[in-house]
Formats: C-alpha cells, sequence, structure tokens
C-alpha cells in the first residue's frame, strides 16, 4: 500500500471521556484540509498570539452565528505533516464535563466537519504512512491496557517492535523468491539455484515466525486477563479467601450459610497479568429460591472460569460434598484452595488428584502469596516476565503468521521433493502475503474495516 496524504473530509471527535461532574479538561479533536480554517472561525485569541505549528493559543470559544461564548479554552495547532495523521490537527482543550465539549463538536459540524467514525483517526495515520498496522493496533492495546505489563507490551507495539522483525522476514521472504524467479525467468544466463542455501534459509525464517507466533498466548493473556472462580461448599471460607486476596471487604463474611447469594467480583493484577475473581454462593440444596438462583449462577460461573479455585475447610477436612463438586469441575483448570488452616494442628488427607494444593488462612490473610505463585505456574504465565514483553502478538496477528508459518513449512516439502521452482513461488508468494497482511502491506479494505472498528471515537 503506498501511503499518500488524505485531502478527504475534515473529522471531529470528542477524544476524551465524557463523564458528568468528572474531569478537569475535554478535548475536542479535528483532523483534515478544513481544521484551521474551522478553529479561526470559532477560536478568538486576544492579542498578537501567533498561530504557528505546535503552539498552544489563548482565548474564547464563541458561537460565531450568536457571538456567544461557549467557553474560555486553550487552542493546540499541528500543521500536516507534523501530526498523527498528517493532516492539519486542531484540538480545542475545553472544561471538562458534557455540555461543553458536546458544544464545541456541534459548532464544528456546524462549519463544515463531520463526526469521525471509530478510529477514524488512526486509520488516517496509517493511510498517510504515519503508522504501520501493528503500530496502529499498538494504540488499541494500550487505551485497553489492563496491567502496567499489558501497557508496556502494546508500547513496544506501537514503538515498532512488532513491525520491524515481520517486514525483515517479510524482506527476506522476498529475497528468496526474487532468486527463485530470477533462474525461472533467465535459466540459461544465471548458475543454477543453491537449493541447500535457500532451504537453510526457509528454515531461519520458519524458526523465527513460530518464535513470534509462540507470544499470541501471552498476549490474550495480557489483554484479555482470567476469570478466575471461587467455589465451595458454604463457610469454607470462599469470601474470607476473596477479601483477604483483593485487600478489601468486598464480600460479606459470617457464619452462616448462604450468606453469598450472587456472585461478588473483584479485579486483581497478578504478576501482571488481569484477573478477574468470582466469589460464588456456597453450593448446597438452597433453602428458598433466591439461594437456589445464586447456586445455579455458582455452577454455569465454574464452567466458563479459566480457572477454578475449589476451596475446602481444614477442619472439616474432604467430604462427600467436596467430591460431588471436584467431580463436576475436575475437567477445568483446577486448584485446591485448603483454607482455615489455623484452626487445624494436622493437615487433613486429600484425595490423589494431579490438582496442585494450596493453603491458606484467609482471615488472617495467610498463604495468597502462595496462592498467587500457584496460579501464575498453573496457566503458565511464568513466561510473562518483565524481561520477556517485546512482542505480543494479537489473534489477527497469530493467523497470519499460522498461515505464513505453514506456507514455509510448505516451501520446505517441496525442495525436499525437488519439485519445480514453479511450486517454490506460490507459497513464498503466500507467506509474503500473510506476513504483508500483519503490518498492512498488504491489506484488504474489509480487514480495515473490521480491525478499525473496534477502537473508541476520537483516536
Amino acid at each position: 500500500m503506498t501511503p499518500v496524504i488524505s485531502q478527504g473530509e475534515t473529522i471531529v471527535a470528542i477524544a476524551t471521556a465524557v463523564v458528568p461532574q468528572q474531569g478537569s479538561v475535554g478535548i475536542v479533536r479535528l483532523s483534515g484540509a478544513t481544521s484551521l480554517e474551522i478553529a479561526r472561525t470559532l477560536f478568538k485569541s486576544p492579542g498578537h498570539q501567533p498561530w504557528e505549528s505546535h503552539r498552544i493559543l489563548y482565548g474564547m470559544i464563541c458561537d460565531p452565528e450568536t457571538q456567544q461564548i461557549v467557553d474560555e479554552a486553550l487552542l493546540l495547532l499541528m500543521h500536516s505533516p507534523r501530526s498523527y495523521t498528517r493532516e492539519d490537527i486542531v484540538e480545542f482543550h475545553c472544561h471538562g464535563g458534557i455540555m461543553v465539549v458536546q458544544r464545541v463538536q456541534q459548532l464544528c459540524i456546524a462549519q463544515g466537519a463531520r463526526l469521525a467514525e471509530p478510529g477514524e483517526f488512526t486509520l488516517r495515520a496509517f493511510l498517510n504512512g504515519r503508522l504501520d498496522l501493528t503500530q496502529a493496533e499498538g494504540v488499541s492495546d494500550l487505551i485497553g491496557a489492563q496491567s502496567n505489563q499489558a501497557a508496556q507490551t502494546a508500547l513496544s507495539g506501537l514503538q515498532g517492535k512488532l513491525k520491524t522483525p515481520i517486514r525483515q522476514l517479510r524482506s527476506d521472504c522476498l529475497d528468496i523468491l526474487a532468486e527463485v524467479e530470477a533462474r525461472i525467468d533467465f535459466a540459461d544466463d544465471l548458475p543454477p539455484l543453491d537449493e541447500l542455501t535457500v532451504s537453510q534459509r526457509v528454515s531461519a525464517i520458519l524458526t523465527q515466525v513460530r518464535n513470534v507466533l509462540a507470544t499470541a498466548e501471552r498476549g490474550e493473556l495480557l489483554r484479555t486477563g482470567l476469570k478466575v472462580v471461587i467455589l465451595g461448599r458454604p463457610n469454607v471460607g470462599k469470601s474470607s479467601l476473596l477479601n483477604a486476596w483483593s485487600r478489601s471487604d468486598r464480600a460479606i463474611v459470617t457464619n452462616l450459610p448462604g450468606t453469598t447469594r450472587d456472585i461478588v467480583e473483584s479485579q486483581l493484577v497478578v504478576g501482571g497479568i488481569p484477573v478477574q475473581v468470582l466469589d460464588t454462593a456456597g453450593i448446597r440444596t438452597g433453602t428458598d429460591q433466591v439461594e437456589e438462583m445464586g447456586i445455579e449462577r455458582s455452577r454455569r460461573a465454574a464452567q466458563s472460569a479459566d480457572l477454578v479455585l475449589l476451596a475446602i475447610d481444614a477442619s472439616a477436612g474432604w467430604t462427600d460434598d467436596d467430591q460431588i463438586l471436584y467431580d463436576t469441575v475436575k475437567d477445568r483448570p483446577l486448584m485446591l484452595v485448603m483454607n482455615k488452616v489455623d484452626l487445624v494442628k494436622d493437615l487433613p488427607t486429600l484425595p490423589d488428584t494431579a490438582s496442585p494444593v494450596v493453603y491458606t488462612a484467609a482471615s488472617h490473610n495467610q498463604g495468597i502469596e502462595s496462592l498467587e505463585q500457584a496460579l501464575l505456574k498453573t496457566v503458565h504465565a511464568n513466561q510473562v516476565s518483565a524481561s520477556n514483553l517485546d512482542l505480543a502478538v494479537n489473534q489477527r496477528q497469530a493467523a497470519a503468521l499460522t498461515q505464513a508459518q505453514i506456507s514455509l513449512e510448505q516451501i520446505q516439502t517441496t525442495i525436499a521433493n525437488q519439485l519445480p521452482l514453479d511450486f517454490w513461488t506460490i507459497d513464498l508468494r503466500a507467506a509474503i502475503h500473510a506476513l504483508g497482511q500483519i503490518t498492512g502491506d498488504e491489506i484488504t479494505e474489509s480487514m480495515l474495516d473490521e480491525i478499525f472498528s473496534r477502537f473508541c471515537i476520537g483516536k
């Protein structure tokens, strides 16, 4: 795709969250050929402030029809091509809230701007060569990051740490394709193709593709996090465990069975991974309809969880009801949490299971660190370390890398079977196309629509 400076419509959007009575500053962003003209119509700056690129002006936003002052604001100017979209960009920095920014946006639309589509500012940055597609997706990931490590990974993508190796791999494939096609077109004028060297180069590219693809699971963990459900009989300490883990009093703790009747949720970050922890109703034969509904929700939550923590009361030991619960969730990723160990001298015997066991005294905040370490080990999240954050591909990128891997493996088979060079070029072009889809060097309009529709308006 050849980058071109867009000369399309001027777009406008509110670029900050709109929350009643919250937020001290609200930003309205314009991008396009008439941005400066619209700004001059709406913004009145006192004195002789120069309207130069990358300067901030002070003044009033006024309705050009009534001359009524809408807000006292700042104006940020960024002339093409030194801007996010490589178009002229204007930002009105208004007072926060709802009414002012919406009024300013309406005034911009009245002056000929169009309301931006989701992600359209970043789409223009991509189309104008300001960002490649991996960097654009890094912008979206950075906005949606739920942990510090997820934010650092997204920032790495935004800085081009995925773009660089992918483009190098594609360039290597193009070099090999050029050599192969040269032998096809000019067989009599060139020496024979060194098939061993080509095979070794393809193997090296394939190894690197596999290495990048191996980060997909880590990337999914960092982006979406884990859903962890605490399951168990009544009064085994599930709510105490949630409170100790989240360091809050999210769940009510009493000695009465059936206290938790609905699912209580807490958001945590463990080892850089967002974790949604759900405390569920104790599973037993309910004494009323409300409790029965809570128990049914507990069962459904356990079946949809990424990890189930089956809590057991150490003072009661392993009971028949624990066994029944275990049998219902043993096909899920599972950890056993032996709670209330502070109440016993000798730990009870557990059945022989492959599930890891953690010992806690939640009411005394004991064993939480061991629980977190066991959780990370269980989900293989130990791969997510501060020293290994540069790459983490998303699902779309992983699908393209998988296609590239298949094509490169087919090339190896083709070489091994000594098939004609024309067969080599088919799979080489397929691998080049797949790698180009990752960076956006080869992309369709429908794919762009799908990718950028997931962005927020204003970015």
